[in-house]
Parts: C-alpha cells; sequence; structure tokens
C-alpha cells in the first residue's frame, strides 16, 4: 500500500511538474509575440509617418501650417491643394500644373513596361525551353547588364539616343516623320526597355526553368510552333510571374529621377519626378507646402494603386519559381 501510495504521489508530481512545463511553454510564446507585433507596430508606425504627415499636410490651409504642428490633423480639410497642384502649381516659369507632366510619365510607363516584360518572358522562354549553343554564356552577361549602376551608361546611352536623333532627322527630311526617334518619351521608353530587360530576363529565366518541359516537347510533336507555344502555353500559365515583373518595372520607372533629368531635359516632354521636383523648387515668396505634399501624393498614388492592387501577388510569384517541380 505504501509503495502504491508513493508511486501516485510521483505520478501527482509529473503530472504537475508538465502543466507547469506547458504553462511556462505558453507563456514564453506570449511574450515572443507580444514583442515581435510590439517591435512590427512600433516600426510600421515610425515608416508611416512621413507618408501620414504628407497626406494631412496636402489638406491643410497655410495658416494652420504656419502654426507648426505637423502632426496634427486639418481643423477644416481643403482639396484646393490638390486642385492647384494638378492644374495652377508652377514647374519653372509654366503655372499649369503638373497634369502635363502625370500624362507624360504615363505614355513613358505603360509601353516601356510592356515591352520589357513581352522581351524578357521571350527571353527566358528561349533560355530554358530553346536552348542553344552559348545560351549560359548569354544569360551570364544579361545577368551582368543588372549589376550596372545607372551613372556608367549615362555618358553611352547619350551618344547612342544622339545617334538616333539624328538618323529621326535623316528620316523626317526623307519621308516627313521621323518614327518617333529623338523623342525625348520615346528616348526614355528605350533606356528602360535596354536597362531593365536584364531583370525581366532574369525573373522569366528562373519561373521557367521550374515549368515543365514535357509541356513544350508535347506541343512540338503536335506541330505547334515557336510562337504558338508561346503564346497558348508559356504566357497563359506565367501571370504570377507577369505580375512581379510589372510591378518592380513599373515601381522603377515611375520613379525614375536620373534617366529622367538626363534624357528629358526640362521642356513640355518631362515625366512627373523631374516635373515633381521643379514644382518644389519653385518659389515666388511664399513656400506652399500643403501644394508641394498634394503634388508629392499625386505623383505617388499610381505606386500606390499598383502595390494594393497586386502586392500580394508579388511574393507569390517570386516563390512560384523557386523550387523546380
Amino acid at each position: 500500500m505504501s509503495s502504491l501510495t508513493s508511486s501516485i504521489g510521483r505520478s501527482s508530481s509529473a503530472t504537475a511538474a508538465a502543466g507547469e512545463g506547458v504553462e511556462s511553454a505558453k507563456h514564453a510564446r506570449w511574450v515572443g509575440r507580444l514583442v515581435i507585433y510590439g517591435l512590427l507596430v512600433i516600426f510600421a508606425i515610425l515608416y508611416l509617418m512621413p507618408l501620414f504627415v504628407m497626406l494631412t499636410t496636402s489638406f491643410k490651409t497655410m495658416d494652420e501650417i504656419q502654426g507648426g504642428n505637423m502632426l496634427a490633423l486639418p481643423e477644416a480639410p481643403t482639396f484646393d491643394p490638390w486642385v492647384k497642384a494638378w492644374g495652377e502649381a508652377c514647374v519653372g516659369l509654366t503655372c499649369a500644373g503638373i497634369k502635363g507632366y502625370f500624362w507624360n510619365s504615363i505614355k513613358m510607363v505603360v509601353p516601356a513596361v510592356a515591352i520589357s516584360t513581352i522581351m524578357g518572358a521571350l527571353n527566358g522562354y528561349i533560355l530554358t525551353k530553346w536552348r542553344f549553343p552559348g545560351h549560359t554564356l548569354v544569360f551570364g552577361l544579361m545577368l551582368f547588364a543588372c549589376f550596372i549602376p545607372f551613372q556608367s551608361v549615362l555618358l553611352p546611352m547619350a551618344t547612342i539616343l544622339g545617334s538616333l536623333g539624328r538618323f529621326g532627322v535623316t528620316l523626317q527630311n526623307a519621308t516627313g516623320w521621323n518614327f518617333g526617334f529623338g523623342n525625348s518619351t520615346v528616348n526614355l521608353v528605350f533606356v528602360h526597355v535596354v536597362y531593365g530587360l536584364g531583370f525581366t530576363t532574369l525573373f522569366f529565366r528562373n519561373f521557367y526553368e521550374a515549368f515543365p518541359t514535357e509541356l513544350v516537347r508535347a506541343a512540338q510533336v503536335d506541330g505547334a510552333s515557336f510562337f504558338q507555344i508561346f503564346r497558348r502555353i508559356m504566357l497563359p500559365n506565367s501571370l504570377p510571374i507577369i505580375v512581379v515583373t510589372v510591378i518592380y518595372q513599373f515601381t522603377n520607372i515611375w520613379n525614375d529621377f536620373l534617366f529622367a533629368s538626363a534624357y528629358a531635359g526640362t521642356g513640355d516632354s518631362m515625366p512627373m519626378t523631374v516635373a515633381l521636383n521643379n514644382v518644389v523648387n519653385t518659389s515666388t515668396g511664399v513656400v506652399e507646402y500643403n501644394v508641394n505634399m498634394a503634388a508629392a501624393m499625386i505623383a505617388a498614388v499610381p505606386t500606390l494603386i499598383v502595390y494594393i492592387l497586386a502586392g500580394r501577388y508579388f511574393v507569390r510569384g517570386l516563390m512560384a519559381g523557386a523550387v523546380k517541380g
């Protein structure tokens, strides 16, 4: 009987110790989660603070701004700064707002993203499913292009664009139309397509590397041509990486300032980033911070929309080709 009692006692002690261990583990997990989420909240607040200041300032009057409390919410919200930034703000000597330059960026970004994405998809398709002697070297050279800094291509690209401009003049004299050669917007489209081609090729090549080659071989047996396979098999299954490429290219091209300021000049054809810089640096006496902030928010809206609508697919698309199945 005494041995039975001691055995029961030891069992109860072990059960109590196990229960305490479980409770301690739960407590540790809760503490860990609290620390992690607390740090995430703190960093999110710090990260979003500039956006909050820009947004609230863009709805304030100048009297409120001069009050000195930039974190305060607008007492009497007004859309006048947005209206003025869009249609009346001075960009250099022209006081017609930023609307024209906004559309300049749209006309530059849309074709540049579309062309670089399609060409990157074709390159990735060829380098994985239609390999040729030396394909590894070609991919290595294109991958090397991803590490070339913007500044190192300014002068060579300016020389190339100058030659294209002179060719456009020749075409203009011969046919009456220059076919876009020498046009600032066309020049920027060309620059961004060339510079972004290494990145888009890398994205699609890695994605197509995990794509079943058997499907391509089966289509070839059925008599499908190169472009039929690309159009009917590869592209319909490439939505995740297309989203990744569009987000990446759109963000880089829209936010670019170096190429835009170097090749678009300061005329009516300059894109949004250059115009925004000129708005901020243009002063007619009183610096209208609310108008400047409204112009900055307008410039940021397209990238915000892209990330809000397609941001959740970004990581999913990057991971889609990470493991070869």
